[in-house]
């Protein structure tokens, strides 16, 4: 590694949000493979007040003690009074005192800034700042309009794999910002390979709505999995040898629950399934393949792959996901299963029940090939 001095891994999205596995299992694979590689690495997670005492204690504990059972190094830093100003006087410090955070300002620092989780004034405290999106449409549809990081960071990564192509149809970059890319990280030494489940499920995790709308070439498009699921809603009918589950967050009452029953869809709830990063990887490890519609990347032709299908494919899972151009950057035998329609999803679903041993290897020596953290955060960091 180059003079990376202290790295810090910032996020602001695990910590207030416990029961969210899936969420929190991201900068988690970040973290055990900055331990993996040798870094002097810590945590730093950012939780601002909710205005419940007792709810931020709980979140603030759940944390710690999830570092602790991992073996990482952290600072949390509680921000007393939430605000879009993040200065080091408003922090309650965790895990490091704040005369150890401010030691280590002073000599060499690099911050990886997942999703622009660290913002002004602390984000200009560290040396090397570097911007990690792991959402390319969202993140840049948004910088094209608005100050969104890019005046203070001195590197932009990103796993949209596909931006620097001609068939990408995101907004040009602003001035001072050279997206270099990077495949979705996986610990491929955590999430190791599993036999093949005694159930032919196909599941995945998500939010079932999404805030609002995003304008592509004029037009604007639902970006939630509820639109976007809607042309395979008929899936279970046409592969009934196979049972089709979703972990799709909505509110209990919510009458899509049922919708999505009456089409012989198995929905769960996230919260029972999938509220802490272990669950969350049983859950996977359970699963025969993951099944899922992209949100908006098909159409962005992004090349972006989320960290979930990384995560499927380092258990030996196959995905049975929609092409966002990510094929371009991926072995021939990759562990994925691209489809555009009802028709080509059942070809493919029916290749994994057929085919699962050949297919379940291929996607695990894609996961170390392509998606380990090590080998992604060595090309980062340097």
């Amino acid at each position: 590694m180059k003079n990376a001095g202290t790295v810090f891994l910032g996020s602001g999205f695990a910590a207030k949000y416990p029961e969210g596995g899936g969420n929190f299992a991201v900068p988690l694979q970040w973290a055990l493979g900055l331990k993996r590689l040798g870094a002097e690495s810590f945590w730093m997670e950012l939780i601002p007040a909710s205005g419940d005492a007792a709810l931020d204690a709980r979140c603030i504990r759940i944390f710690e003690e999830r570092m602790r059972g991992h073996g990482l190094n952290y600072v949390l830093l509680y921000q007393r009074e939430a605000s879009e100003e993040q200065d080091i006087s408003g922090f309650d410090f965790y895990g490091m005192s704040e005369r150890e955070f401010r030691e280590r300002l002073a000599g060499p620092t690099t911050l990886l800034n997942m999703s622009y989780s660290i913002r002004p004034p602390l984000v200009q405290l560290f040396e090397r700042r570097i911007y990690i999106n792991i959402d390319p449409t969202e993140i840049c549809h948004w910088m094209d309009k608005l100050e969104l990081g890019q005046s203070y960071h001195t590197e932009f990564w990103t796993i949209g794999l596909n931006m620097h192509s001609p068939e990408c149809r995101l907004p040009k970059p602003p001035p001072g910002v050279e997206w270099k890319t990077f495949h979705p990280i996986v610990d491929t030494e955590l999430l190791q390979p599993a036999p093949r489940p005694a159930r032919n499920r196909f599941t995945t995790v998500g939010q079932w709505y999404w805030e609002g709308w995003l304008e592509i070439d004029g037009v604007y498009r639902d970006y939630s999995k509820r639109a976007q699921f809607e042309p395979y809603l008929d899936l279970p009918a046409a592969v009934p040898e196979a049972e089709w589950e979703m972990a799709m967050h909505m509110n209990p009452d919510d009458p899509e629950a049922d919708r999505l029953r009456s089409h012989g869809w198995y929905h769960v709830y996230p919260r029972d399934v999938v509220c802490s990063p272990e669950y969350y990887f049983d859950y996977l490890r359970g699963s025969l393949a993951e099944f899922t519609p992209v949100k908006v990347d098909d159409v962005t032709r992004t090349g972006w792959i989320s960290d979930r299908a990384a995560a499927f494919l380092a258990l030996g899972r196959p995905v049975i996901t929609e092409s966002t151009a990510a094929e371009k950057y991926l072995p021939a035998e990759s562990g994925f299963l691209w489809m555009h329609d009802q028709a080509t999803a059942v070809e493919c679903a029916r290749r994994v029940l057929l085919d699962w041993d050949r297919l379940s290897r291929a996607a695990r020596e894609c996961a170390v090939e392509c998606f380990d953290s090590v080998k992604n955060l060595r090309r980062i960091i340097g």
